[in-house]
């Protein structure tokens, strides 16, 4: 059988995977993803004592050779496709976070783009989306 994460466990690795694109994981993507799993709903019935765990589990699985190509199509297999527009939301929540988006993160939510098979439409109105939400003054 195909491993799989559940659900949380991969929107968990798409957001751990946007944040360690740049090779540092910033005290803000680190708090965004914290909140994100409290706040939404499609993490309700996730054990937030988990968290730390998974985000090492994905490491781990970014760690080993080949490691980024296989946790990305790991992540594509276990994501339900009515939410792989919500996973590249969540990638691209955690990108904005710092107020700088590297071109690592980039290439990062290229790469996931292309995974979960999203269409053009859908990506910038995500990404409209979060421009909106971190504008400053």
């Amino acid at each position: 059988m195909t491993e799989l994460l559940s659900t949380e466990e991969a929107l968990i690795h798409v957001m751990v995977l946007v944040s360690a694109a740049d090779s540092r994981m910033t005290d803000p993507e680190l708090r965004s993803i914290g909140d994100v799993v409290s706040a939404l709903p499609v993490f309700r019935d996730f054990d937030a004592e988990q968290l730390v765990h998974v985000c090492e589990a994905c490491g781990d699985r970014m760690a080993a050779e080949n490691g980024l190509q296989d946790t990305v199509a790991l992540v594509a297999r276990s994501i339900p496709e009515k939410l792989r527009d919500t996973a590249y939301a969540l990638g691209v929540e955690v990108a904005a976070a710092d107020l700088q988006v590297r071109q690592e993160e980039l290439r990062m939510l290229q790469i996931l783009r292309d995974a979960f098979n999203l269409d053009k439409l859908s990506v910038a109105a995500i990404e409209r989306g979060a421009q909106a939400r971190y504008r400053q003054i």
